[in-house]
């Protein structure tokens, strides 16, 4: 029984040190962004040689974009057609990506928790899609950027009524640096 509380507690102590050291991420090039959109705490780009960094203020920081561009348009019920408000989002993302050329972008598609899980993913795949399109044919060249979708996988926020059904139908473009090379 004592060799089994060892190994236990040798296991926890090494996977809590191997957690608890950020500067094993510094240097990266991704920024980590929690489910919410928000910065989970790592410093956006530290490390990557890009400027930027300098928070919402800096136009040119990825906490700029997310907070005074937009980093997401959210769509009626069962649809995937842009609305005049997400036109206007994606408008400002794409003078965004085409001064800030070092950057590429994911574009997330997701849904409500209404319907099967097939159905959302492939409605969360044409809401991405249609974020693309928008940007590619504002000229953001493809190559920068990449679709997924989690459908009903990744809600906002979990109840069920309108006010949290319309804030989990979005499509939330996350920027990544150096994808693209």
């Amino acid at each position: 029984m004592k060799m089994i509380t060892k190994a236990v507690l040798l296991t926890s102590a090494l996977a809590l040190a191997a957690c608890s050291n950020k500067s094993d991420f510094e240097g990266d090039d991704f920024v980590d962004l929690n489910a919410n959109g928000a910065n989970s705490g790592l410093d956006a780009g530290a490390g990557t040689g890009f400027e930027g960094t300098g928070g919402a203020n800096d136009p040119t920081s990825v906490a700029f974009f997310q907070q005074s561009v937009g980093d997401r348009v959210v769509f009626e019920v069962d649809q995937s057609t842009l609305t005049e408000q997400g036109r206007l989002i994606l408008d400002g993302q794409t003078r965004w990506l085409t001064t800030n050329s070092d950057y590429t972008a994911i574009i997330e598609g997701h849904a409500d928790e209404q319907g099967t899980r097939e159905y959302n993913v492939a409605l969360g795949e044409r809401r991405a899609n249609a974020v693309r399109d928008y940007l590619v044919g504002k000229g953001v060249p493809t190559s920068r950027l990449r679709v997924v979708s989690y459908g009903k996988e990744r809600p906002i926020e979990i109840c069920s009524d309108e006010g949290c059904y319309a804030k989990n139908r979005r499509a939330v473009t996350v920027l990544a640096a150096g994808l693209s090379g």
